[in-house]
């Protein structure tokens, strides 16, 4: 593989339409992929934002099979792509929950990682009358997952992860470069610190950070801050899409990467574990 390769965030404002939302997903992918890009990042709920939180409940499926998988394995295969499936409703132990997974295929249409969210969004938004509660319907993850890529050690992170930076720690010791984080932060909480949380675990890590966001008005009368971004080990803006649907895509300098690394070593400076 070449030092230098193109990777892309894909950004949507998916709807209610799961067929539609597949649709615009795979029309972005191919997109990305006739620009150069291997690695291609959709971003949280790709399939579907509906009305209710129920209504992801409906679309789970047993691991390992059904049609999103199937989608996902296609497109990946078709487009000859490294693809990042955001996140898809997996059954859970709990049958009135499911685990809000982020699968990894590569280009053959393989499935090679599974990373199920960790960090539930349970919150009211300071200031607007939005409140969430994602753990009534989602069972959370416990497994951190580092997988081997083409684009090196590739970490998996979902939207409200973010905050939480013990979780990118713990990525890094097992040797995270590149972090792929699907999202779909609220306009609100976008405004005051998508950018600056996504430059910081980038900055702490010295890792690139391929940030893929919903972004624009959905007809669940949601609002979601987009955004979507590439950022280097440096915490530089790659590429950046601030609102409504397309994609992002920016070259990883492994070669920059390990510079960085080596010329200014925080990691190895760590004295708290």
């Amino acid at each position: 593989m070449n030092d230098r390769q193109l990777v892309a965030a894909v950004q949507m404002a998916t709807g209610l339409d799961v067929a539609a939302n597949l649709h615009a997903a795979e029309r972005l992918v191919r997109e990305a992929a006739a620009s150069g890009a291997g690695l291609v990042v959709l971003p949280e709920n790709f399939a579907l934002m509906g009305k209710h939180t129920l209504d992801q409940i409906a679309l789970r499926e047993a691991d390992g099979a059904g049609p999103l998988q199937s989608f996902l394995a296609r497109v990946a295969a078709e487009q000859r792509v490294w693809l990042v499936g955001g996140t898809i409703a997996l059954a859970s132990a709990d049958p009135a929950r499911v685990r809000a997974a982020c699968l990894v295929f590569d280009e053959h249409g393989q499935r090679v990682g599974r990373y199920d969210k960790i960090h539930l969004f349970d919150v009211s938004v300071p200031g607007a009358d939005e409140h969430y509660q994602e753990s009534a319907t989602i069972e959370p993850g416990t497994e951190v997952v580092v997988i081997d890529s083409p684009w090196g050690r590739l970490g998996l992170a979902v939207c409200y992860d973010l905050r939480f930076p013990e979780l990118f720690r713990r990525m890094l010791d097992q040797g995270v470069e590149i972090i792929a984080a699907p999202a779909a932060f609220t306009a609100m909480t976008g405004k005051a610190h998508w950018e600056t949380l996504v430059r910081a675990r980038a900055i702490e890590n010295l890792a690139f950070v391929v940030a893929a966001a919903q972004g624009g008005l959905h007809l669940n009368g949601r609002e979601t801050f987009g955004h979507s971004m590439v950022v280097d080990p440096w915490g530089t803006v790659l590429a950046q899409l601030p609102r409504g649907t397309g994609c992002v895509l920016s070259a990883i300098d492994r070669e920059f990467q390990g510079s960085t690394r080596r010329h200014f070593p925080t990691i190895g400076h760590r004295r708290l574990r």
